[in-house]
């Protein structure tokens, strides 16, 4: 049975003191929502999770960004296999014990050791692809054409204005964003996987061109018309922290 769902904050909730699993930053971030009905977005969830609503409405997310530094607990981040432009297909999850969290359907990045790394040893879904982001004054524009494993071609175009920073974000924009884990399951078991990083600095982006496979691609209806929410961040520093299973038990 699903507890009531943890409160949304835009600052991370507290935590036990351990060190950290991976350190990373995310950069220069779009984020491109659409509203889906809570049916379309169920069976692709992990066990012992549903979809995470807002007035009766999920959501997919297309989030395009550049990872930066990629490090193991508390070892300086790697310069270049560890940084890599990344587009991801998510989903926005709550488990039994009512804490938040996004299921990725789908990473493309474009170094192909951290994506065989990734999906070998934690059983998530990157895919090697040809990317690149680009930035020109205001203007930003993200692609990304898959190569491994496929299906072979999938890719998209974003192409974004950044606009002023949000001094109040709404309610959907926190759920969209303040999310402090994500749901996967390995080996059989659903886990999950804590993250802390400061408050977001959020701005509003218009969206000048969007073309993109991605979410069919991932298993989900092709969205329809434009999205409800588009946002842009220069970014932030991220820690993840040991998984732990549904009932909160973590893994050795």
């Amino acid at each position: 049975m699903i507890q009531e769902p943890e409160p949304i904050t835009a600052d991370p909730p507290p935590g036990p003191a351990t060190g950290p699993l991976l350190t990373q930053s995310w950069l220069d971030l779009a984020f491109l929502h659409w509203a889906y009905p809570p049916e379309d977005v169920a069976p692709l969830l992990p066990e012992g999770t549903v979809p995470d609503t807002l007035d009766g409405l999920t959501y997919v997310g297309l989030v395009a960004f550049r990872m930066h530094r990629v490090g193991w607990f508390r070892l300086p981040g790697i310069p270049y296999l560890g940084t890599f432009p990344e587009t991801n297909v998510r989903l926005y999850s709550v488990d039994e014990r009512g804490r938040r969290g996004v299921v990725f359907r789908s990473l493309d990045a474009s170094r192909l050791i951290p994506v065989a790394v990734a999906r070998s040893a934690f059983r998530l879904p990157y895919l090697w692809s040809k990317m690149s982001v680009r930035q020109e004054g205001d203007l930003l524009t993200y692609t990304s054409r898959r190569r491994w494993p496929g299906p072979r071609g999938a890719g998209s175009r974003i192409v974004v204005r950044r606009g002023p920073r949000l001094a109040e974000p709404t309610a959907l924009e926190h759920f969209l964003t303040a999310r402090w884990g994500m749901h996967n399951t390995f080996l059989g078991r659903s886990l999950y996987l804590p993250n802390t990083h400061p408050r977001w600095p959020l701005h509003r982006a218009e969206l000048l061109s969007c073309e993109e496979d991605l979410v069919a691609a991932a298993g989900l209806p092709s969205p329809v018309g434009p999205p409800v929410s588009v946002l842009y961040s220069p970014g932030v520093p991220v820690r993840f922290g040991r998984p732990a299973r549904p009932g909160g038990i973590p893994t050795p």
